[in-house]
């Protein structure tokens, strides 16, 4: 071996490895520091994304919108015309130009009138004196049930209203008319209002709408408009302020017949407003479903927490089909108002030959608890659902609508609904007169879960197109003689302005009244 190879050989030998222990150090730290990255990324990535998490099922409400052929001039022509085809007092709901719409329609002449969509809170006021003598115009109020239309909103902002149109679009009058609906914001004054200065069919162009030009009280929202256009109310609450709106929970169900072995219920989060109420009860006419005793209201926060509803209780001889018993709601999908639901479906247990369980399956009872995710202990709803064969489902038989109500002065309701929203120990008090008005044990109680249980039985008196007169009458005749001043001290400054004309006993109030006899 010569010298030249024994000084050469451990030298080389010794930086060959250094130069492969540095590279694959190198390259481990490559790739632990990437790896790194990676799965911080990716956990912030499935914590950010909580709603698609949350949704347990895919439900109509959840499927994206499907996007319609724009229409032609001739179908647009078509759908304004039939809006505006007088409906001779009743409220129409049709699904036109893929829009599932509310409305009425009416001829207006100088003496006035009044529009209202029937078990939604929504009328339309056109005062006397807004059309000018010898003239008539066609006007239409309509409820869109069509989300699309609904303004975009942010997380901190709520839909707490209905969508609603007065047409034709842009017209205007010699006197401001008068729209009215209900919205359900804790606070009204949190509450605003919103105008699309759009046709129906149009694209949206939502603005806030100036606050003269609106009066928001605690369940209602009215406006005087100087023209016709889009209205709707959206909770917007002050910097540091918590938003809060009402929810009511309506569960439905199909009858519980005889040899019946499942059962499904559907429990809807909807605004604490008639027409989300009504949304739900026409999407279940399809299948059958029916609602199962008063709604129930929420405390529902903005605080971002999704719904839970949790099942606690089967009665005997049913069990619960679906994989779990905990559902959850999108906070987003209740927050701006797209009306979801869930659903159980129950059936029957199998029984051998031995056993007769017929007494126990032959109704069925079922409690269930719901609260927003991480609200738990503060705010819970406890839902109780009972039915059984024996009960009556029968469908009343379907009343004529009268024509147009007489709505009562707004001065004059605030007034009214003040003096009988206290309850009485004797009973005296908006109870009695729903029992003046026929209304049953069941009806009363459904009332009593409303917000204002005397604003709702007063506008029942109006739709039953009662005369103030007959109002004073029923007044005194429950000794409610606080009431019947209060109207009969109306009546007396209307008739120093020559306003009400002096007939007889049998007077009604058409010089006060919203709507002509038809």
């Amino acid at each position: 071996m010569c010298p030249h190879e024994d000084s050469f050989q451990p030298s080389q030998f010794l930086l060959l490895v250094g130069v492969l222990v540095a590279s694959v150090l190198l390259l481990v730290q490559c790739l632990r520091w990437h790896c790194s990255h990676w799965l911080v990324g990716t956990c912030q990535k499935s914590d950010g994304e909580q709603d698609p998490v949350s949704q347990p099922t895919s439900l109509p409400e959840n499927e994206p919108s499907i996007q319609c052929p724009p229409a032609t001039l001739a179908e647009m022509a078509a759908f304004y015309q039939e809006l505006s085809m007088p409906t001779q007092g009743q409220t129409v709901i049709r699904q036109l130009m893929h829009k599932l719409l509310v409305f009425s329609a009416r001829e207006v002449d100088h003496r006035g009138g009044c529009l209202m969509l029937q078990d939604t809170g929504i009328s339309l006021l056109v005062p006397p004196g807004a059309v000018a003598v010898g003239r008539k115009e066609h006007v239409f109020l309509v409820l869109v049930w069509d989300l699309s239309d609904a303004p975009s909103l942010s997380r901190a902002q709520a839909l707490v209203s209905p969508v609603v149109a007065c047409g034709p679009h842009g017209a205007s009058f010699l006197k401001p008319c008068t729209l009215t609906f209900k919205h359900c914001a804790q606070q009204p004054s949190h509450a605003r209002t919103y105008s699309s200065n759009t046709n129906l069919l149009d694209v949206k162009a939502w603005r806030p709408l100036g606050r003269p030009g609106a009066n928001t009280s605690r369940d209602e929202c009215r406006i005087h408009l100087s023209h016709f256009s889009l209205y709707t109310c959206v909770l917007e609450a002050p910097l540091g302020r918590e938003a809060r709106k009402w929810l009511q929970l309506a569960v439905f169900c199909s009858p519980l017949a005889p040899g019946q072995s499942h059962l499904q219920l559907r429990i809807y989060f909807l605004n604490n407003t008639p027409c989300a109420l009504q949304w739900a009860v026409t999407n279940e006419q399809p299948h059958g479903g029916r609602l199962r005793g008063p709604c129930q209201l929420f405390d529902f926060t903005g605080a971002r927490g999704d719904q839970c509803l949790k099942l606690k209780y089967i009665s005997e001889g049913w069990e619960n089909v679906d994989d779990s018993s905990c559902q959850l709601v999108p906070h987003l999908h209740i927050w701006h108002g797209k009306c979801p639901f869930r659903s159980f479906c129950f059936r029957k247990k199998g029984t051998s030959e031995s056993e007769d369980c017929s007494a126990q399956t032959n109704e069925i009872i079922v409690t269930m608890h719901t609260f927003q995710n991480g609200l738990e202990t503060k705010y819970m709803e406890i839902l109780r659902f009972q039915a059984s064969e024996e009960e009556s489902w029968a469908v009343p038989p379907p009343v004529s609508q009268p024509p147009p109500c007489n709505r009562l002065p707004p001065e004059l309701f605030e007034q009214l609904q003040m003096l009988l929203e206290p309850n009485s120990i004797t009973g005296n008090d908006w109870r009695r007169l729903a029992s003046h008005l026929g209304l049953c044990g069941m009806k009363i109680r459904f009332l009593s879960c409303q917000r204002s249980p005397a604003a709702a039985i007063l506008e029942l008196f109006q739709e039953q197109n009662g005369s103030l007169q007959e109002l004073h009458y029923l007044m005194t005749s429950m000794e409610r003689l606080d009431c019947a001043s209060a109207i009969q001290s109306y009546l007396t400054s209307k008739q120093s302005e020559g306003l009400v004309p002096t007939r007889g006993p049998g007077l009604d109030n058409e010089g006060l009244e919203l709507d002509e006899k038809l």
